[in-house]
């Protein structure tokens, strides 16, 4: 337990020295203790379960804008591991909605 307490405060740690120039989650704007629990609970689960899916989507968007692919490759490793990291440490922290670990790009988009 306290290993993996550990492991997830060195990634936010790491991400969050990295993406400090992000805007604000999308939950963090609601007017309620309650609605920010919510939506940073669905949040975090969202980006923990989807965020591997950057793997494959950022490759396929960098070919189609004709931008280098390999650079899409690299940007879809960086994204998913900082949104499924950074959706674990909202997952975890859901309750303290002072807590916001901006998320590469973010966060995944796939169910908005």
């Amino acid at each position: 337990m306290r290993r993996g307490i550990g492991v997830l405060v060195i990634g936010v740690v790491l991400l969050g020295g990295a993406v400090t120039a992000s805007a604000a989650s999308p939950w963090a704007k609601e007017s309620t203790y309650t609605a920010q629990v919510g939506g940073k609970l669905r949040y975090g689960l969202t980006n923990t379960l989807l965020g591997w899916t950057s793997l494959f989507r950022e490759p396929m968007e960098a070919s189609q804008a004709g931008e280098n692919v390999f650079g899409g490759i690299a940007r879809g490793i960086w994204n998913a591991a900082g949104q499924t990291v950074g959706g674990a440490a909202h997952t975890v922290t859901f309750f303290i909605p002072a807590i916001d670990v901006p998320l590469p790009e973010g966060g995944t988009d796939l169910l908005q």
